[in-house]
């Protein structure tokens, strides 16, 4: 099932596309000129929300709809809307390479979502078109050669340098996710305590009538696995459990 903010993202897309089209007022309200950003900073987001006709909504929609989904399940929503924001926000501040053009959609944070999909399945094949099969990482080195071909010779309507900002946005954001994953699980490892024979036996000699069932139950899956595995297979907040248990 769509994950809740992939579908929430697609949904205010679609409200606002049509607003703008019954009142294209709103469009000159919210659409991006790099150059004018301090006196409009609102549109560093806004312009997100904006599409320039029916092909350029769904072409963004239809890529939050095939890789929003499975991302969001693997990443948790929190962290796919930083993916998401922070990709459309970089892709606007690349934009002042080209500074006084217009500039409405969501390719920025799209290209953000996508390049996060091709690192967590680099090898996963697409289908472009859906008949010409690529690997999603040489997609990702496809997307990026063309836009920079695109941006550097002006090529079509197409905010390339946008795209590189979304790019160049979701990498930066996937790097710092990876760092702190990192110093989570050195952290977690350097809390887990030596353990000794004496610890064990203590461990071992835990009353459990007199828990909760709940911890009744966890205790002795714990004991299972050290038995099983040894007091170095236990996870810190196992050893803690035991600890907190066995000293009462």
């Amino acid at each position: 099932m769509m994950q809740s903010w992939t579908m929430r993202l697609i949904a205010a897309n679609v409200v606002m596309y049509v607003l703008t089209q019954i009142q294209p007022a709103i469009t000159m309200q919210l659409m991006l000129m790099p150059a004018l950003l301090l006196e409009r900073p609102w549109t560093l987001v806004t312009y997100m929300f904006l599409h320039d006709g029916m092909f350029h909504i769904l072409f963004n929609m239809l890529g939050l709809f095939f890789f929003g989904p499975r991302l969001e399940a693997e990443m948790g929503s929190r962290d796919f809307l930083y993916l998401y924001f922070i990709s459309g926000i970089t892709g606007a501040l690349l934009s002042f390479l080209t500074p006084h053009v217009w500039i409405v959609g969501a390719s920025g944070a799209v290209y953000g979502i996508f390049l996060a999909y091709a690192r967590f399945w680099p090898r996963e094949t697409l289908m472009i078109y859906g008949i010409i099969p690529v690997e999603a990482r040489w997609l990702v080195v496809i997307m990026t050669g063309l836009s920079v071909f695109g941006g550097f010779t002006g090529g079509g309507n197409i905010a390339h340098f946008t795209h590189l900002g979304g790019f160049l946005g979701g990498y930066l954001f996937l790097r710092l996710r990876e760092k702190k994953v990192r110093d989570r699980q050195l952290k977690a490892k350097g809390s887990q305590v030596s353990v000794g024979r004496a610890d064990v036996e203590r461990w071992k000699a835990i009353d459990k009538t007199a828990l909760h069932e709940v911890n009744r139950t966890e205790l002795e899956r714990i004991l299972s696995k050290l038995a099983t595995s040894g007091a170095e297979g236990l996870t810190p907040q196992e050893q803690q459990f035991l600890e907190r248990f066995s000293r009462r």
